[in-house]
């Protein structure tokens, strides 16, 4: 059953918006999660919900159970540890490894927008893009829409625009996508 099992793993950081709910309350969202699974791609899903926050804990975690599934889904754990944790678990494990919250948003976000760009008739690379929010799904949103080739991305947080001229005030992960976007403001 391996081939056919996913692990639907969270610590209830960031649960639909409604942020740090734990991992009692996350567990009916990754049930929901679960279903989806199940139901769209017939694949067996087991939620899966930690009592911890701490990164190497979740990464020993997942590790540890990895070779039961095919593959780990994260779900719903907060910026920026989930970066860290997924990067981390890509290169331990040899199974594949999916942020839901950053990468199955992002590819949704792009489908959208292609769509948007065709009625619209215009190019990604000419349009003007605002992504409003630098937290997990806004970062992987934009590092996609850099890939599909879009150029003039300008990325917002609670903050106002990210931007290389604070970089000493912004996290790592917004000091890294400071040098690909907001280029009219460098």
């Amino acid at each position: 059953t391996k081939k056919n099992t996913v692990a639907v793993v969270s610590d209830g950081t960031a649960v639909l918006g409604l942020g740090d709910i734990g991992p009692a309350a996350a567990m009916p969202v990754m049930e929901g999660k679960a279903a989806l699974f199940k139901r769209f791609a017939d694949v067996d899903a087991v939620p899966i919900v930690l009592d911890t926050k701490d990164p190497e804990e979740i990464i020993r975690i997942v590790k540890a159970m990895a070779p039961t599934f095919g593959g780990v889904n994260l779900e719903d754990i907060s910026a920026p540890r989930c970066f860290e944790i997924e990067q981390r678990l890509i290169e331990e494990c040899d199974i594949p490894i999916f942020h839901d919250d950053q990468h199955g948003t992002a590819i949704v976000v792009l489908a959208a927008l292609f769509n948007s760009l065709k009625l619209a008739q215009k190019e990604l690379d000419k349009a003007k893009i605002v992504v409003n929010g630098g937290g997990s799904a806004g970062l992987s949103i934009t590092r996609k829409l850099l890939a599909a080739g879009a150029t003039d991305v300008t990325v917002v947080d609670r903050f106002g625009i990210i931007s290389e001229e604070d970089h000493d005030k912004l996290a790592p992960h917004h000091q890294d996508i400071a040098k690909v976007t907001n280029r009219r403001l460098a």
